[in-house]
């Protein structure tokens, strides 16, 4: 098919929770009508402060939750629940720690296998096994490694693992929350190299979770900006980093590159 991969409209997400003196239901809105389009091969970067909304948008995108309102569609199929199981595959996620997204007690081979062996029960073992051999010098470590643990590898190569696994269902979304922020700067770019990599050979789509701007200036086509659940910005990189339009924006480049355009009061207000 051709256009977007992804399309969201008005997804809006609140929470039901217990507060207050005589614990009155509150509503929490942890994401208000957010709308974006994500084409096959581009990058969409979702920054903001922590609790601004970007991992309640990861949630729902990888039908991890249900959105309270709005739609959004994979691929031109509707995200509808009776749909989520098939679309799961169609999307997936890298998260930010590489130590604990891994089965310590699972071999990398084993780890690679098990999406193939709950999705694709069509492919036998010799297959599964040579696919993930194949997956490994994909993400740049070596067949061998295969029967290895996770805590044998450094954290660089976990996240290389995690990619990979992320990788084995052949998705058209890869959603990257934070992926190189728990790793040391000398690592960080060879990560974001290797995705970079996987998307020009694989034309994946990324929404790319981050509050590293100097990351998202690097890799993004289009940023979308949060603050308290609702976008308050959207455009392509190069406009919302070169002409911010909002305060909240323009605050937000001033914390990032150190410059002293605009009161950073501004984002504690």
């Amino acid at each position: 098919m051709t256009g977007p991969v992804v399309i969201a409209r008005n997804l809006t997400k609140h929470y039901h929770t217990k507060g207050g003196l005589f614990g009155q239901d509150q509503v929490v809105k942890a994401l208000s009508e957010a709308s974006f389009s994500l084409e096959a091969g581009k990058t969409l970067a979702v920054v903001g402060e922590s609790g601004c909304g970007k991992s309640t948008l990861a949630r729902l995108i990888t039908m991890i939750e249900a959105p309270t309102s709005g739609t959004f569609s994979i691929d031109g199929t509707e995200a509808e629940p009776h749909h989520y199981a098939r679309l799961r595959t169609s999307v997936q996620i890298v998260f930010q720690d590489p130590y604990g997204s891994l089965n310590p007690r699972q071999r990398v081979g084993a780890i690679l296998e098990e999406p193939l062996k709950i999705n694709r029960p069509d492919i036998n073992a010799a297959e599964r096994t040579r696919l993930a051999r194949e997956m490994l010098r994909m993400v740049g470590l070596r067949a061998e490694q295969y029967d290895r643990y996770p805590h044998m590898f450094s954290g660089g190569q976990r996240q290389r693992i995690a990619v990979a696994r992320a990788l084995m269902l052949e998705p058209k979304v890869l959603v990257l929350d934070e992926p190189v922020s728990a790793l040391d700067l000398s690592i960080q770019s060879q990560i974001l190299n290797l995705l970079v990599d996987m998307q020009d050979r694989l034309g994946l789509a990324y929404l790319f979770i981050s509050h590293d701007l100097k990351v998202v200036r690097a890799l993004a086509n289009e940023v979308i900006v949060m603050r308290n659940g609702v976008v308050v910005e959207r455009g392509p990189a190069e406009e919302i980093f070169d002409r911010p339009q909002t305060d909240y924006t323009k605050a937000l480049m001033a914390a990032a590159f150190d410059i002293a355009a605009v009161p950073t009061e501004v984002l504690s207000q």
